[in-house]
């Protein structure tokens, strides 16, 4: 009986004793691994993709100003408050 609890003791205390992996060393280990597996757009797809976001950032705040415009002149005029 004695036996095995010092196998168990042994065990238990052989556990404690092993490192416990690093978990931040191992996720940035996964992480450059998954950045080396990223396909990086080229410089000429970024500046399109840009132009194309600002374009349609122009165009719609045109047409939000012209319409907040609009329906301003509308409600002035209906109101009876206008120029």
């Amino acid at each position: 009986m004695a036996k095995e609890e010092t196998k168990k003791e042994k065990k238990t205390s052989d556990k404690s004793k092993k490192k416990k992996p690093n978990r931040v060393a191992k996720w940035f280990r996964d992480l450059k691994s998954e950045f080396k597996k990223v396909v990086w757009p080229s410089k000429k797809q970024v500046f399109n993709n840009t132009f194309v976001v600002l374009v349609t950032l122009v165009i719609s705040s045109v047409f939000v100003g012209g319409l907040d415009f609009g329906l301003l002149k509308l409600f002035k005029f209906l109101l009876g408050i206008g120029d």
